[in-house]
């Protein structure tokens, strides 16, 4: 048995290296590091945000089609479900929903420049701007919104 040759300066090259069962050997973080909130810098808190604001429109795009689905059941149970859409809470969760469609949105053209070399080097700069208009369009929106109860 030859042994394979590392590039030195690499972390984790060693352990990668040594025969035995497949263990989380090497480079990487363990299974609670995505969990973990220390030494984390902007772009890794944008990450996650991103990640839990997919789930939720995901999440939205289903409950929105049985939504939808109430219109099968005719014209009462529909009126129905308008009166309970128009409270302040149906309402407060318009806005939370308008705050995940703008974060996931501007979040992932802030990625794509980066990540296209459009904008390289730029990232926090994009990150603080996307925030700004974001922040103005979610107040607006929510004026709008709450405004309408």
């Amino acid at each position: 048995m030859s042994r394979t040759t590392t590039t030195p300066g690499l972390p984790g090259m060693e352990e990668r290296t040594q025969r035995g069962p497949v263990l989380r050997k090497g480079i990487g973080p363990t299974p609670t590091g995505w969990f973990d909130p220390r030494g984390r810098a902007l772009g890794t808190w944008a990450f996650s945000v991103n990640r839990i604001t997919g789930l939720g429109l995901v999440f939205y795009l289903y409950l929105h089609l049985a939504v939808l689905s109430l219109l099968l059941a005719g014209e009462s149970s529909w009126n129905d479900f308008l009166e309970l859409a128009t409270t302040w809470v149906f309402l407060a969760l318009d806005v939370l929903l308008l705050f995940g469609i703008l974060f996931h949105g501007l979040n992932g053209v802030r990625v794509a420049l980066v990540g296209t070399g459009i904008v390289p080097g730029r990232q926090q700069a994009l990150f603080w701007a996307f925030t700004v208009i974001g922040t103005l369009t979610l107040a607006y929106g929510a004026i709008h919104i709450l405004g309408s109860a």
